[in-house]
């Protein structure tokens, strides 16, 4: 059994390395395009969903097991988009200033043998503390996250923001929720107990 990340991310990467289990890396080439009156929770569950056949497609003779992901989060019924620089990235963090953001996670497990398919879309809430601008422009000079949703790196310094987290996983905010993703393994009886190393030997 061959396991495949269908991203680029060092980030969704190093979440998987968790789990102790062996797989390769692959970066679908697709359009992430947003559609036309699609909501939120729509848009992550069709581009995880396309990310994860996309590389299924190219390893259909293979016993693989393809993941896919895709995050986006929100803000006032709002999607949340890359601030680009630093008066765009320190307005939407004062926005945020006591406020709670919603992280969207879309996550599709896809047997390219079968075509068997499995998916879950995880949600995520990030309470921002009373931020001062002195606080943010500090934050945004040391972390400079302008190319991140929401001006801010959860994974990083990201976390000095936060009031309080809500979720069942906090992997959902890097990603790649790893809870779900058992769920979604056991769905297709698979047990990835089964499949565990210690890291010298993933290492070999």
């Amino acid at each position: 059994m061959k396991i495949i990340l269908a991203s680029s991310s060092a980030y969704r990467q190093s979440i998987l390395k968790k789990l102790h289990i062996p797989f390769t890396s692959l970066a679908p080439d697709i359009d992430e395009s947003s559609k036309s009156n699609e909501s939120i929770t729509t848009q992550v569950e069709r581009l995880a969903k396309t990310k994860a056949l996309a590389i299924a497609i190219q390893n259909v003779h293979i016993d693989s097991y393809v993941i896919g992901s895709d995050q986006l989060a929100s803000f006032n019924g709002q999607v949340l988009g890359k601030p680009g620089n630093f008066d765009t990235a320190k307005q939407q963090l004062l926005m945020f200033s006591g406020q709670t953001v919603r992280f969207y996670t879309g996550l599709c497990l896809v047997h390219s043998a079968t075509n068997q398919l499995s998916q879950i879309v995880e949600t995520f809430d990030v309470t921002f503390k009373t931020l001062t601008e002195r606080q943010v422009s500090t934050y945004l000079k040391i972390e400079q996250p302008y190319g991140c949703a929401g001006s801010f790196k959860c994974e990083g310094l990201g976390i000095a923001l936060f009031e309080s987290l809500e979720g069942r996983d906090p992997n959902t905010l890097i990603g790649l929720p790893l809870i779900a993703l058992m769920d979604l393994f056991n769905s297709m009886s698979v047990d990835l107990f089964e499949h565990m190393q210690d890291q010298q030997t993933l290492d070999m």
